[in-house]
Parts: structure tokens; C-alpha cells; sequence
């Protein structure tokens, strides 16, 4: 087994790429193999120069030629190569040749590992920057299962060579955080970062798995990923893990919702379904090719307090993942700045659904001043060719507020008037008007202080989990 640290964070800070290098070298029972597809042996190359390599290092592999990997690991469905599918078939084939080639009998206490990644860097007319698969698939007792830390990075160097030596080092990182912190898997993602710019690469998916991360919420390391400025959104899907954005959002339609859901109310439910019945009305709709996304900005996690309240963001997404959401947590706290996301990775027709009060926020001209370009510059993000604003309606003082008769800023009107003639903003008719008194706060309120009535205005199966694990501070 391995031995844990001694000493405290701010000695492991003092260790170097080589330290940690050489401290894997010179376990003698770490024993793997590194396999590096398209960006050379960045990371392999870290540990012969650290020494001692040859009782760690099994073999090291890059496969540069498509035709040669495609031999060793197989074709690809979509014929690509920096994928997940690709990254996985990695790991799986090098541990098993470790496993054929090195017999357990006289080795019985070796700790196997594959370290694997498949990897683009920028292109020679700089206009795609990069992006990368790196995993690790490893044990720290030759007689238990194997554990896994998969992840996807996105370059912002804009120099080959950069984007090598970073990657090497974030390498090294997470082998050496494999071994020696995968008791403290929040930790080791900030580790990831160690001898290495923050602005230098982005890390927007990271997953967990196998015996030593049993106890991991996937969800919660993506979380960590957003509050910690690693990336700015991230994605999981109903069964918890974490996908990639990219992968996902490609040439897709994209409908998504933003909202505390602290519950989902049968509010958010009508939004979705209206939106969604709106959006398939369209001629060239393939739901096929739709994308449905329930979006939490970072702020509305923190909902004021100086921290977020790991609780109540698990309560959250065991409700929306149960019903089959996908949930995105972003740090886009203004709409311009996820729309503006969303256009990087599709050109289809991209729906945002909100609220009159949500929409009344994004006429006011506070929220733009850092802007050279100001709220022009927004909405020139927010209302691209392919983007557009559904409302749902609100009740105020008995009256119904729509576009029709919402009130912006005065020197807002003629622009609002202009999106709204232009048909970029578009009011939901068919809503059912018995749910606009129902607001998210209030049943929360009603649910702490077991006020009877609340199960009402949420969906059947919201509330019988709420009930049956307990959650936003249910009694019973």
C-alpha cells in the first residue's frame, strides 16, 4: 500500500515537477505504462529525466500515426480520435498487456497503473487552440480492483511548444495526485494546477470512479471545477456523471433554463414543456438532435452567503437528475454570457426560456458597464441569428405581465421594441395560469416549516423525494 505524505500543504507546494516525478520512480511498487497519442511523450518524458525510471516505467507508447492506433485500439465510431471512447480503450488495453506481460506471481506487490492521453494541440493557423483526454486507470493494493480519474482539457496557449510543456506537467500532477491524494479528491484537482497557469489550460470534466472513489459525487467534482475558476461551466446527466459541454451541445438545438429549482415547481415543469412544444412546432425540428439543459448559475448557489452550501446544491441535483434532467452549473451570471457559450459549439437554433423579471434584469444598463461596448456589445451575444428569448408570463398585482406590456428602462424601450418586433423575443401562450401564484421561495419556506399544501405545487415525484430523503430541511 502506499504510504501517505508526511507534512503539511505548504510542504507538498514545495515539491517540484521532478520531485514529484522521482517520488513515483522511487516507490518501488508503482509500475505502469504511459501511452501519449498526438501531442508526443510529454508526460513520460518527466519521469526518465527525473531518474530511476526503469522501476517504474513498464513501456511508453506514442502511436502519432491514425493508422497504428487505430490497429492497437480500434476504430472509433465517429472516426475521431480526442474522445472519452478513445481515452478509455487506452487505459483498458495497457493495463491489460501490463497484467499479460508482468506476472502478479513474482510481483505480487506491484501497484499497476496506465496513464493515458490522446491530445490536439493548435493548429498551425492558431484558429483552433487545442484540446485533450488524459486519464489515469491505477490501484494502491496489487490485490484490489482498479480506480480511474478521467479528464478533459481545453488549451488557452496559443504556442505549441506551451501547450506540450503544460500538458506534461499537469501529467505528472495527476499521476502523483493519483497515488498520493486520492483520499482528498477535491484537493487533488487543485493540485492539477500546481507549477502551472491557471489561465494556461481548463480543465471542464473531470469523473471518478472505481473502489477508492465508492464515496465520490461526481456532481460535487464538478462543482468544484466552476467554484474553483477552472472552467466556467460544466455539465452531468440524470445518472450523475459529468459530460462534456462540447460533446454534447455540438450542432445541436439547444433549450435550456435557468432557475434556483430550490425545488423544481411545477412552474419550472410548465416552462419546459411549453418551451420545448414551441420549439418542436418548427419545421426543421429533429428532437433527435435537441439538447434540454437546466442551468444554476454559481451565484445562485451562494444565494448571498460567503459560501456554497454543499447540502442544498446535493438536494438540488438529486431532484432535477430523478426527473431526468441535464443539469449545467455556470459562473455566467449574465444570460449574454451563456449565449454567447452555447454559440462556440452550435449554430442551431438556441433557446433561453425565462421569466418577466429575468428579462427585466437583462434591459438594465448596470449590469454592462464594464463592457467596452456596453449593452450593445451584450446584446449582440445575447440575440445572435440562431438565439432566441421565450417569456413566461407573470402575475402582479392581478395583472398579467408579458412582452406586451413588461416595462424596461425608459432609454431601453426602443431596443426591447426592436427584439420584440424582430421576433428574438416571443411570449409562451399556452401556459397554464393556474401556476403563476406559485413561487420557488415560498414552498421552500412551506416545506421547512411544514406548512400543508406545498406537495401541490410540485410535481408528484419532486415531493415524494423530498419526503422520503428528507430534503430542504424537510421534518415529516
Amino acid at each position: 500500500m502506499v504510504v501517505s505524505l508526511k507534512g503539511d500543504k505548504d510542504f507538498e507546494n514545495l515539491l517540484s515537477v521532478k520531485d514529484k516525478a522521482l517520488r513515483i520512480n522511487l516507490n518501488e511498487n508503482i509500475y505502469g505504462s504511459f501511452s501519449e497519442i498526438g501531442a508526443g511523450q510529454e508526460v513520460a518524458r518527466h519521469f526518465f529525466r527525473a531518474g530511476g525510471a526503469s522501476g517504474t516505467i513498464a513501456k511508453t507508447m506514442s502511436a502519432y500515426d491514425k493508422g497504428f492506433s487505430d490497429a492497437i485500439y480500434g476504430i472509433e465510431d465517429d472516426k475521431r480520435y480526442v474522445t472519452k471512447s478513445r481515452l478509455t480503450k487506452m487505459l483498458k488495453h495497457e493495463i491489460k498487456l501490463l497484467e499479460n506481460r508482468v506476472k502478479r506471481e513474482s510481483n505480487p506487490d506491484k501497484m499497476f497503473f496506465s496513464f493515458a492521453n490522446t491530445v490536439a494541440t493548435i493548429d498551425f493557423a492558431k484558429k483552433f487552440k487545442g484540446h485533450g483526454w488524459m486519464g489515469i486507470r491505477f490501484q494502491t493494493d496489487a490485490k484490489e480492483d482498479y480506480s480511474e480519474i478521467q479528464m478533459h482539457i481545453r488549451f488557452h496557449l496559443i504556442d505549441a511548444k506551451a501547450q506540450q510543456e503544460a500538458l506534461g506537467i499537469m501529467g505528472v500532477n495527476l499521476i502523483y495526485g493519483a497515488y498520493y491524494k486520492h483520499n482528498k479528491p477535491r484537493s487533488l484537482i487543485k493540485y492539477l494546477y500546481d507549477h502551472i497557469d491557471p489561465q494556461a489550460i481548463e480543465i471542464d470534466t473531470i469523473n471518478f470512479s472505481g473502489p477508492l472513489f465508492s464515496q465520490v459525487d461526481n456532481r460535487l467534482m464538478s462543482l468544484s471545477l466552476v467554484k474553483n475558476g477552472m472552467t466556467q461551466a460544466v455539465m452531468f446527466g440524470p445518472d450523475g456523471n459529468n459530460i462534456l459541454p462540447a460533446a454534447v451541445l455540438y450542432k445541436k438545438n439547444i433549450l435550456a433554463i435557468r432557475g434556483s429549482f430550490r425545488p423544481l415547481t411545477k412552474v419550472n415543469e410548465d416552462m419546459y414543456e411549453k418551451s420545448f412544444k414551441m420549439i418542436s412546432d418548427d419545421k426543421d425540428f429533429d428532437v433527435k438532435n435537441t439538447m434540454s439543459i437546466f442551468e444554476i448559475t454559481l451565484s445562485n448557489l451562494l444565494s448571498g452567503k460567503a459560501d456554497i452550501n454543499e447540502q442544498d446544491f446535493f438536494d438540488r441535483a438529486e431532484l432535477l437528475c430523478s426527473t431526468g434532467k441535464t443539469v449545467m452549473i455556470t459562473n455566467f451570471q449574465e444570460y449574454y454570457k451563456l449565449s454567447d457559450y452555447f454559440s462556440n459549439y452550435t449554430t442551431k437554433k438556441t433557446v433561453l426560456t425565462m421569466g418577466v423579471d429575468n428579462l427585466i434584469k437583462v434591459f438594465e444598463q448596470k449590469y454592462y458597464n464594464s463592457l467596452s461596448g456596453g449593452i450593445l456589445e451584450a446584446f449582440g451575444k445575447l440575440f445572435k441569428k440562431n438565439i432566441e428569448v421565450y417569456l413566461y408570463p407573470m402575475l402582479k398585482n392581478g395583472e398579467l405581465i408579458n412582452s406586451d406590456n413588461l416595462q424596461v428602462e425608459d432609454n431601453m424601450k426602443n431596443l426591447f421594441k426592436f427584439f420584440k418586433d424582430n421576433k428574438k423575443i416571443i411570449d409562451i401562450k399556452n401556459f397554464d395560469s393556474n401556476l403563476l401564484n406559485v413561487f420557488s421561495n415560498e414552498v421552500l419556506e412551506d416545506i421547512k416549516n411544514s406548512k400543508k399544501g406545498w406537495e401541490d405545487k410540485l410535481p408528484n415525484k419532486i415531493s415524494e423525494l423530498i419526503k422520503e430523503k428528507k430534503l430542504f430541511g424537510f421534518k415529516g
